[in-house]
């Protein structure tokens, strides 16, 4: 027996509102239980003594530590600024008034 029946797609495509002709139904309706079937084959191999995995090799972290190192004071930081407020940036402002 089919998992997936053709009254599950019509009522699929009712929900999704989509329209679908008799002959796109009855293909969709082989599609997903092909679908369903390969799913369910799958689990039927999946065994519990095997872990889950997320990736089929082992990713390493390429990047590199996060130090500390030799930051700018805020005189200097500001040295280029085209305006600036105590030690703040200044900007044009974008909203009316607020």
């Amino acid at each position: 027996m089919s998992a997936i029946s053709r009254e599950d797609i019509v009522h699929l495509a009712h929900l999704a509102h989509i329209e679908m002709s008799d002959a796109e139904l009855d293909k969709m309706t082989g599609e997903l239980d092909a679908i369903v079937g390969a799913i369910a084959s799958v689990s039927e191999v999946a065994a519990s003594d095997v872990p889950a995995t997320s990736h089929p090799i082992p990713l390493t972290n390429v990047l590199r530590e996060d130090t500390v190192g030799q930051t700018l004071s805020i005189e200097e930081v500001l040295l280029n600024a085209p305006d600036s407020d105590s030690d703040r940036f200044k900007v044009p402002a974008i909203l009316d008034g607020e």
